[in-house]
């Protein structure tokens, strides 16, 4: 009988601290998404801004994806 009601109990304390462990999950997922979408937008605006210039092609390709694998980076921290 004891053993059970502890078991119950036990069980009961481990359940309770899931949904907070979801919830920050959930909040870690938004803000990494929030962060790879404005790196993408100003990584965008960058290259338009690039292309318009003096510099070529290549480099301006170039600095897009470097825009973009800081960004992920950025996201990588902010997740895990």
């Amino acid at each position: 009988m004891k053993k059970s009601v502890f078991m119950l109990l036990a069980a009961t304390v481990l359940m309770t601290g899931l949904p907070a462990q979801a919830t920050e999950q959930a909040r870690q997922r938004r803000e990494a998404r929030d962060v790879r979408q404005d790196t993408r937008q100003e990584s965008r605006d960058a290259k338009q801004e690039c292309r318009s210039g003096l510099v070529g092609n290549a480099d301006c390709r170039q600095e897009h994806r470097d825009a973009k694998q800081e960004g992920r980076e950025k996201a990588r921290e902010i997740k895990y």
